[in-house]
C-alpha cells in the first residue's frame, strides 16, 4: 500500500508550530502522526507546503512518488493528532481497499484511494482544502466506523496532549526498549541515563520514562506522565509533572508542567512553564515564567491573527515558535503566540509576530522593531556549533523562508534599529 500525507490550507491556523515544519511533525504525547503513520508497512509520500519540501526530504526520507504497483493509497491529514486511538483506526483503515473517515467536525481526515484515481488528480491541482473532498466524491467511498481527531488551532494540541500522554507512553513501553527502575518508572535498556539518588517519583497518573542519555540532577521531582527524550539534561532542583514530554537534546529546569518541548530547545533554569508548546531551537532566560490560568478561573479565548477563538479550556499556557528567544525575568500571559526568531524582553501581554525584537511593559504599548532574517541566521549558526550540529545551506533558506511567509504578522514600517530601555 502506499501512504499521501498532505496538508491542507487549514495548516495555517497552526501557527507558529507549524511555520517552520510539517504538520505531520507535531509533537503530542510524546509521538508525531509520522512516528505512527511508520509503524504501519508502506511506501509513504507526503505533500506539503512549497517551501519545506527541502526539509522534509533532509530529514525524513520519504518516497518521492506514489508506487503505482500498489493499487490502493491510503491519503491522511498531516492534522491528525498523534494519539494511540488514531493510530489503531488509521491501521485498521490500511487493512481496508476503499473507504473514508471523518473528524467529530465532518472533516474528511483520511481515506482509501485507487492509486490510479489519486495520480491523475494530483497531476490535474494544486493541493487545497477541497481536493480529498473531491476525490472521495468521486470515488463514492463508504464511510467507516470511528473518528480521527485532528488539530485545528494551537491550542488543541495541549487539550490531546493532556488526555491522551498517558495512553500514548504506555504504548511506547510495549517497544520493550525500556527496563524498570522503579514501579512505574522507566529507563532506556540502552546507554541508560543517569539519575540522581535523590531524585522522587510520583507514578500515580502515569508512567515515568527516562531516554537513552538522560542526565537527572539532584532534588528533582517528576509526577507522570512524563517523558524525557534523547541525551536531555534535567537541571537540579526541577519539577516536571502532569503530562510533560521532552524530546532529545534539551536542557530543562524550573518548574514544568503539562507542556511539549520540541528538540535541541533550553529552559534551563528557574521559573515556571505550564500548559505550553515549544517549537526547537528555544532559549528562555532565566526567571522567565508564563500564566496558564486566567485570575477569574473562567476559560481562555485565544487571539490568532484577527480571530478569537474560544478553547473552552481552563489551562493554556504560551505557543512559542521554533529559534525564538526570552530574556531574564521575562513574563508571557495567559493564552499567548510567540512568532519564530523573535526576541522578548519585559512582557508579552498580547501576540508576538515572528522576526521582531519585542520589549514589552504593563499598560503601554510594546516597543517592536525587526529582526532581519541575516541576524537570526547568524544566531542559528552560533547554535548549532555550540551543539556540535552541521549548518546547512538549507537552514539558512529554512529562515528566509519564514521571514516571508510570516510577513503579513509585523506591523508596517518597522525597522532593524535596537530597542531603547
Amino acid at each position: 500500500m502506499n501512504i499521501a500525507i498532505f496538508e491542507d490550507l487549514s495548516v495555517e491556523n497552526l501557527s507558529p508550530i507549524t511555520i517552520s515544519q510539517p504538520a505531520y511533525a507535531i509533537q503530542c504525547g510524546g509521538f508525531r502522526l509520522v512516528d505512527f503513520l511508520n509503524l504501519i508497512d508502506a511506501n509513504t509520500v507526503a505533500w506539503v507546503r512549497p517551501f519545506l519540501n527541502g526539509i522534509q526530504i533532509r530529514d525524513f526520507q520519504f518516497a518521492a512518488e506514489l508506487d503505482a504497483a500498489h493499487p490502493t493509497t491510503m491519503v491522511v491529514n498531516a492534522r491528525i493528532a498523534p494519539t494511540v486511538e488514531n493510530y489503531q483506526t488509521l491501521k485498521q483503515l490500511s487493512a481496508s481497499n476503499d473507504g473514508v473517515l471523518r473528524s467529530p467536525t465532518g472533516t474528511i481526515a483520511a481515506a482509501v484511494l485507487p492509486t490510479q484515481d489519486l495520480l491523475w488528480i494530483r497531476s490535474s491541482s494544486d493541493i487545497g482544502s477541497q481536493w480529498l473532498m473531491t476525490a472521495t466524491a468521486g470515488a463514492n467511498l463508504p464511510g467507516c466506523d470511528g473518528e480521527l481527531e485532528m488539530f485545528e488551532y494551537p491550542h488543541d494540541v495541549i487539550a490531546h496532549h493532556m488526555r491522551h500522554c498517558e495512553a500514548n507512553l504506555e504504548f511506547r513501553l510495549l517497544t520493550n526498549q525500556f527496563g524498570r527502575l522503579s514501579d512505574g518508572v522507566f529507563i532506556a535498556r540502552q546507554s541508560p541515563p543517569e539519575i540522581h539518588r535523590s531524585a522522587v517519583f510520583d507514578v500515580t497518573s502515569g508512567p515515568i520514562i527516562f531516554d537513552s542519555g538522560v542526565k537527572v540532577g539532584p532534588h528533582c521531582f517528576f509526577r507522570g506522565p512524563v517523558y524525557v527524550g534523547p541525551n536531555s539534561k534535567i537541571s537540579e532542583h526541577s519539577s516536571l509533572k502532569d503530562a510533560v514530554t521532552v524530546a532529545h537534546t534539551c536542557k530543562i529546569g524550573g518548574e514544568v508542567e503539562g507542556c511539549i518541548i520540541q528538540p535541541w530547545t533550553n529552559k534551563q533554569h528557574y521559573g515556571f512553564l505550564g500548559h505550553s508548546y515549544l517549537g526547537s531551537w528555544i532559549n528562555l532566560g532565566a526567571g522567565t515564567c508564563n500564566s496558564d490560568l486566567k485570575n477569574t478561573y473562567g476559560t481562555i479565548n485565544m487571539r490568532y491573527g484577527d480571530q478569537k477563538i474560544a478553547t473552552g479550556m481552563q489551562f493554556v499556557g504560551c505557543f512559542i515558535g521554533d529559534y525564538a528567544k526570552t530574556a531574564i525575568n521575562t513574563s508571557i500571559f495567559t493564552g499567548k503566540t510567540i512568532g519564530v526568531a523573535s526576541m522578548v524582553y519585559g512582557m508579552a501581554t498580547a501576540n508576538v509576530p515572528s522576526f521582531v525584537n519585542h520589549a514589552g511593559t504593563l499598560g503601554q504599548a510594546a516597543q517592536m522593531g525587526l529582526l532581519p532574517p541575516e541576524i537570526a541566521i547568524t544566531t542559528q549558526q552560533r547554535m548549532y556549533q555550540r551543539r556540535n550540529v552541521p549548518h546547512q545551506d538549507i537552514d539558512g533558506q529554512l529562515i528566509h523562508d519564514m521571514f516571508l511567509q510570516t510577513e503579513h504578522e509585523r506591523p508596517s514600517g518597522l525597522n532593524s534599529q535596537p530597542i531603547t530601555f
